[in-house]
């Protein structure tokens, strides 16, 4: 039987392009929002109202490699409390290490995850499975399965999202964090019967919830369907929800 995780946490998300604050819809570049110049005045206003972590994205560094936000971690970690995890271009060992060496808590692994796991693996054993946090951003194709589209969802892996779960489960995952792409920036609910699915495949995972939050009202049904966490974009950055509101969830 599914149950509730001891604790819940909210990831309030910052995604960065240019060095602007943005979302995009559906993970599309050409379908970009900006909501400000000061991500770290975001950022600290996040910290003030209560958050404890957060979730930022290097969206520069998802498309080219090259991990560029270590300067705005020194800061964030200088004038907050915050404890992030954040990820974009991550490539290789050093670039984990480098990451972690300027301030974050955990480092998310998107694609190279999919593309490598073999590699990631060896990561979470190095590291240790506190530091990284593997992104499995899946489609549900005509046949009800669950996919992974790569190299910026433009194609799809040979492997399905249940052979990856299972694998990094075996290997020592502790943190997963998938995203409905159809659902993602679009303010649409987040997809619950995904997260049943996942919980029930890799019950000892902590997961956590992304795409589509609209309110409270999701982020409590999250909650309830077992998620460690979920991760807030969209919603915060346009007052649909409070980071008070979230935290005391």
């Amino acid at each position: 039987m599914n149950t509730v995780a001891h604790t819940f946490t909210a990831y309030p998300a910052i995604d960065i392009r240019n060095g602007r604050v943005v979302r995009l819809a559906q993970g599309d570049y050409g379908q970009e929002t900006r909501y400000g110049d000061d991500p770290l005045a975001q950022i600290q206003a996040y910290a003030a109202a209560g958050a404890r972590w957060l979730h930022l994205v290097d969206l520069d560094a998802a498309r080219a490699g090259g991990y560029t936000l270590a300067p705005l971690l020194a800061r964030i970690r200088a004038t907050t409390g915050l404890q992030v995890q954040t990820g974009g271009g991550v490539r290789s060992h050093d670039d984990v290490a480098r990451i972690l060496d300027a301030g974050a808590a955990r480092v998310v692994i998107g694609s190279l995850a999919v593309r490598d796991s073999a590699l990631v693996l060896d990561w979470i054993d190095a590291f240790g499975p506190e530091r990284i946090t593997v992104a499995l951003d899946t489609r549900c194709d005509r046949g009800g399965v669950w996919r992974l589209p790569v190299h910026g969802w433009t194609e799809t892996a040979d492997e399905t999202l249940d052979v990856f779960a299972r694998r990094y489960a075996a290997g020592g995952l502790r943190h997963l964090l998938s995203t409905d792409i159809a659902r993602d920036g679009m303010l649409s609910g987040p997809n619950l019967a995904l997260y049943a699915h996942l919980r029930a495949l890799v019950p000892g995972v902590r997961l956590q919830a992304s795409g589509g939050v609209r309110d409270l009202d999701d982020v409590l049904a999250a909650r309830a369907q077992g998620c460690a966490g979920i991760v807030l974009g969209r919603a915060l950055l346009e007052g649909r929800l409070s980071v008070a509101e979230a935290v005391a969830c």
